[in-house]
C-alpha cells in the first residue's frame, strides 16, 4: 500500500538515498532540507510519516517536532541524528518520536521501522473507525420503532442509563435481556453500553452457545501457560479484555452449569482467576446477558442456577416479538429496503398495497432478523421500483398460524371443548396431543397441526411445555 513520506534532512546524499530506497518499495516521497521548508510541505503534502533529522540549519529537530505535533498530532515521526546520546533519545521519545536512528543510517533497518510505524498507524486508524462505527450503531437511536411496546422499552433503558450516570461506586447492575430469536437483544446491550457512562471503554461480546464448554471457559477467563496441553502461552480472557466496559453474554441460557458457578463468583466478588492460576484478580466489568430461553423453566428443570438467574436479572428488559409491534413492521421493512437498495446501487423502492398487507399479516417467527434478510432478498430479485407480494418470498416455515403447510392435516380435538373452556387451554391441549402423538417430534407435530416448526417452538415456550407435561 502506497504511503506518503516526508524526509526532512539537510545532507543531500543521505536524503536522496533514503528517498530512492523507500520509493523502490512503493512509497511516495517528498524531501526538504530545512525544518522551515519541511513544515511548509506538511501543510501541502499531508504525509503519513516523517523522517526528521535532529541537526538542521536554523530550527533544530526538537523544535520542528513540537510544530509537527501541533500540525498533525497523530503522525509517526522517526528522528535521525549523527550524534546520538541516551539523553537525546529519551528526550525525543518523551516528545512523541516513534523511534530513533543514528547515522550512518542502515537502509534495511530504516525500512523495517517505516513499515512498522505505518502498520501500527493503519491498525489504530482501523480500530478507531470500527469503534466509531460501533458507537454510532449502538446508541438508543439504533432501537428503531415507535410502537407502544418499543417506546416503553426505550423509556426504561433511558431511565437505567440516567440512574447509572449518578452511580457513586461505578458498579453497574447486571442486566438480563430476554426475547425471541431475532428480536434485537444485542441492540439493547449496545444501547446500554454506548449511551451510558462506559461508552469509551470496550464492548466485548460472546455467544455462549457457539463454543464448547471446555473452550468457552478459557475464552472467558483466560489461562496461564501450561494450564492444559495446548496452553503454550498465557492468554487474557474476555472478562479481562472488557475491563472498565461491558461484557455481553449472548445465549446465556445455554451456559454450562460449571461455568455458571464461575460467572456467579465474578458477579458477586468482581474477581477473575485464569485457568491454571493460583491468584484472583479484581476486575471492573459490567455484565449484560441475553437469552431466548424460558429461564424460569430452565431453573425448574435444573439446567440453570437459581442464584445466578436472580443475580443476572437485577434489571430485565424483554423485547417484544415483531408480530406485536404493529406499524413498526412496515417502518422497519422500509428502513431495511432503503438500506439494501443503497448497498446494491438501486433507486428508491417501495411496496404496493397488497405487499403491505402481506407484511402486516405475516407472523414473523424469525422477527426483525427475518424481515431484514427478506428485504435484502427482495432488493436482489426485484426489477421494478414497486414491490408486490410476488417479490416477497416468505420462507415456507414462516407461514401464518392459520395457513397449513402443503399436505398438512389439521389435528382436531378428540371431543368438543367443554362450555366455558378458555382458548389458551384448548390450544395447549391440542399442542400436547400432537406432540405426544409424534413422540415429541417437532417436524411431525407441526405438520399434524398445520403450522410451522418455528411457530410450534414459540408455542412450546409460551406454554412452557415439556415431555413431562
Amino acid at each position: 500500500m502506497t504511503s506518503a513520506i516526508l524526509i526532512i534532512e539537510d545532507e543531500a546524499t543521505l536524503a536522496k538515498n533514503m528517498a530512492l530506497y523507500l520509493a523502490r518499495y512503493g512509497h511516495d516521497i517528498q524531501t526538504a532540507d530545512t525544518a522551515e521548508s519541511g513544515l511548509a510541505e506538511m501543510e501541502r503534502y499531508k504525509p503519513d510519516l516523517v523522517l526528521l533529522d535532529f541537526h538542521l540549519p536554523g530550527m533544530d529537530g526538537m523544535a520542528a517536532l513540537a510544530k509537527l505535533r501541533a500540525i498533525s498530532p497523530g503522525i509517526p515521526v522517526i528522528m535521525i541524528t549523527g550524534h546520538g546520546t541516551v539523553e537525546l533519545a529519551v528526550e525525543a521519545m518523551k516528545a512523541g518520536v516513534y523511534d530513533f536512528l543514528t547515522k550512518p543510517v542502515s537502509l534495511a533497518k530504516l525500512r523495517i521501522l517505516v513499515d512498522r510505524a505505518l502498520g501500527e498507524t493503519r491498525r489504530e486508524e482501523t480500530l478507531s473507525y470500527y469503534q466509531r462505527r460501533e458507537a454510532s450503531l449502538g446508541d438508543l437511536d439504533g432501537l428503531l420503532g415507535d410502537s407502544a411496546p418499543m417506546l416503553a422499552l426505550k423509556r426504561r433503558i433511558a431511565q437505567l442509563i440516567e440512574a447509572e450516570s449518578h452511580l457513586k461506586d461505578g458498579d453497574a447492575p447486571a442486566v438480563l435481556v430476554t426475547g425471541e430469536t431475532g428480536t434485537g437483544k444485542e441492540l439493547v446491550a449496545r444501547a446500554l453500553h454506548y449511551s451510558g457512562p462506559r461508552r469509551a471503554q470496550p464492548f466485548v461480546e460472546i455467544n455462549c452457545a457457539a463454543i464448547p464448554a471446555q473452550l468457552l471457559e478459557s475464552e472467558l477467563f483466560g489461562h496461564e501457560r501450561g494450564a492444559f496441553t495446548d496452553a503454550k502461552e498465557r492468554k487474557m480472557g474476555l472478562v479481562e479484555t472488557a475491563a472498565g466496559g461491558t461484557l455481553f453474554l449472548d445465549e446465556i441460557g445455554d451456559l454450562d452449569l460449571g461455568l455458571q458457578a464461575k460467572l456467579l463468583k465474578l458477579l458477586e466478588e468482581k474477581t477473575v482467576r485464569r485457568l491454571g492460576s493460583l491468584r484472583d484478580q479484581k476486575v471492573d466489568v459490567r455484565i449484560v446477558a441475553a437469552t431466548h430461553r424460558p429461564m424460569e423453566q430452565r431453573v425448574r428443570d435444573g439446567l440453570f442456577r437459581a442464584d445466578l438467574y436472580f443475580r443476572l436479572r437485577i434489571i430485565e428488559f424483554t423485547l417484544p416479538p415483531l408480530r406485536e409491534r404493529g406499524a413498526d413492521i412496515l417502518a422497519l421493512a422500509r428502513h431495511f429496503l432503503a438500506l439494501h437498495a443503497a448497498r446494491y446501487g438501486r433507486g428508491r423502492l417501495d411496496f404496493d398495497p397488497a405487499a403491505q398487507t402481506l407484511l402486516m399479516r405475516h407472523t414473523w417467527p424469525g422477527n426483525v432478523r427475518e424481515l431484514r434478510n427478506l428485504m435484502e432478498q427482495a432488493v436482489l430479485l426485484s426489477s421494478g421500483a414497486v414491490l408486490g407480494p410476488e417479490q416477497l418470498h416468505l420462507a415456507p416455515l414462516a407461514l401464518e398460524d392459520d395457513e397449513a403447510l402443503p399436505g398438512a392435516t389439521l389435528a382436531a380435538p378428540e371431543a368438543d371443548p367443554p362450555t366455558g373452556a378458555r382458548l389458551e387451554d384448548v390450544e395447549r391441549n391440542m399442542l400436547l396431543a400432537a406432540l405426544r402423538n409424534t413422540g415429541w417430534n417437532i417436524t411431525g407435530a407441526a405438520r399434524q397441526l398445520g403450522i410451522s416448526r418455528d411457530t410450534l417452538r414459540y408455542r412450546i415456550e409460551k406454554y412452557r411445555l415439556s415431555s413431562k407435561s
